[in-house]
């Protein structure tokens, strides 16, 4: 964030950021005290997570066989007032949650029209597998994820997966 008399600006995107993601759709998300979005994992794209307003948890944990963090995870926090933003590769669960009103802005690198509910995978916020030490214990879930599997039940169902192709 660039401050002056006038307020601030804030580049929220640069290709020559060298992060993971080559993004191909960007949305604008709003979501209530003590919501809880995810666990999901995609094995085909890679996100972009900025807090434009509020403050967010951020969990992640590494799900790809073939990296060398895999079972690693990850808590950040987020806070609209120093914005910051975080990529990450497909195959890591990703999941947030909003200790106050808050507004995101979220990108990926494959159009929901094209992955919808096909490569839309998901494990329950609380599995204690996951190691993640969450700062809530009742949040607002959407239907579907509140009944996601745990963690095992989730690697069981995604088999055995390999790194994708690397682009040409």
């Amino acid at each position: 964030m660039n401050h002056d008399q006038r307020g601030c600006f804030t580049e929220v995107f640069q290709e020559h950021w060298k992060t993971c993601i080559k993004p191909v759709q960007w949305s604008i998300v709003h979501s209530q005290k003590n919501v809880f979005r995810g666990l999901h994992l995609h094995r085909r794209h890679d996100e972009y997570l900025s807090l434009i307003s509020g403050r967010a948890s951020v969990g992640l944990r590494d799900l790809r066989p073939w990296s060398p963090t895999y079972g690693a995870w990850s808590l950040y926090e987020l806070h609209g007032v120093d914005m910051a933003c975080l990529t990450f590769p497909l195959g890591l669960l990703h999941g947030w949650y909003f200790h106050e009103t808050s507004i995101h802005l979220q990108s990926v690198s494959e159009a929901y029209i094209d992955y919808g509910k096909e490569d839309n995978w998901g494990c329950h916020w609380s599995d204690p597998a996951l190691e993640i030490p969450w700062p809530f214990t009742d949040p607002i879930l959407a239907n579907r994820a509140s009944d996601f599997p745990t963690m095992q039940g989730l690697i069981d169902a995604l088999g055995e997966w390999a790194p994708p192709e690397p682009p040409v």
